[in-house]
């Protein structure tokens, strides 16, 4: 198996953070930074087919659970905090599933363990509409993405992942090609007999759908030890519209 690139902060009691769906371990350079000085060692991930790591043909929810207990084994991590955003919350609730031994507490972010219906055509339209062999710049592909993308921080999000891929061409690091063809696993529902019974935090943006209130029975048969917490002011990327509260959040239920 191949190892998840991984940026590692702080010293103390294992945190893993799951970025979500076209994200990478970038996107909570500041969080995780300040869940280190609180005394742990923050290990922000880039999830197969993002970020720095390998990109390959498998994307589903058990193998990319299987990469973080891969992880975890390879760097001789047990009893850890485990935090997901989006896609990162799904695949944090699958680990939680497969291994709940490995888990102390689980800390989901504005997803929950329904099946989610594909919704983000719009968006990888727009990133297959780019292309990369005219070498256009960042502005270029700043506009060409702004046809089909009018939110501003949704662009800034995407046009993170660019990268120089030689001197005179730059391409995203994600894996389109993968998630054009597999776009429906993003959706997937957990599986009805998966339950953790150890703390469970869920945390929902005020703004965001993805956490509706007649989804917290569900939450509740697969996590009964949850706290269902909403982050006021925020939309789906809630620990970035509200760090802050977001923040404090985490800390209350890690300190209990």
């Amino acid at each position: 198996m191949e190892l998840l690139y991984s940026k590692i902060e702080g010293k103390g009691k294992p945190f893993l953070i799951l970025h979500g769906f076209l994200g990478m371990s970038d996107n909570w350079k500041t969080l995780g930074g300040q869940f280190a000085e609180e005394g742990f060692e923050v290990h922000m991930l880039d999830m197969r087919n993002h970020g720095r790591s390998f990109h390959s043909e498998d994307f589903s929810y058990e193998v990319m659970a299987q990469d973080v207990v891969y992880y975890c084994e390879q760097n001789n991590l047990n009893d850890i905090i485990l935090l997901g955003h989006s896609m990162g919350g799904k695949i944090a609730m699958q680990v939680v599933s497969e291994k709940p031994e490995l888990v102390n507490k689980l800390i989901v972010a504005d997803i929950g363990p329904k099946y989610y219906a594909p919704h983000h055509q719009l968006i990888l339209k727009a990133l297959n509409s780019v292309d990369f062999s005219k070498k256009p710049s960042r502005k270029e592909i700043e506009e060409i993405l702004k046809e089909s993308i009018k939110d501003f921080g949704t662009r800034q999000f995407l046009l993170k992942s660019l990268y120089w891929k030689n001197s005179d061409e730059l391409a995203f690091r994600f894996n389109l090609e993968v998630f054009n063809e597999k776009i429906q696993e993003v959706g997937k529902a957990l599986s009805s007999e998966s339950k953790f019974l150890k703390p469970a935090l869920f945390l929902r943006g005020e703004k965001s759908n993805y956490i509706l209130d007649e989804d917290f029975l569900v939450i509740q048969h697969h996590f009964p030890n949850v706290k269902i917490k909403t982050i006021s002011n925020a939309g789906h990327w809630l620990h970035a519209e509200n760090p802050d509260d977001f923040y404090k959040e985490v800390i209350v239920f890690l300190k209990k």
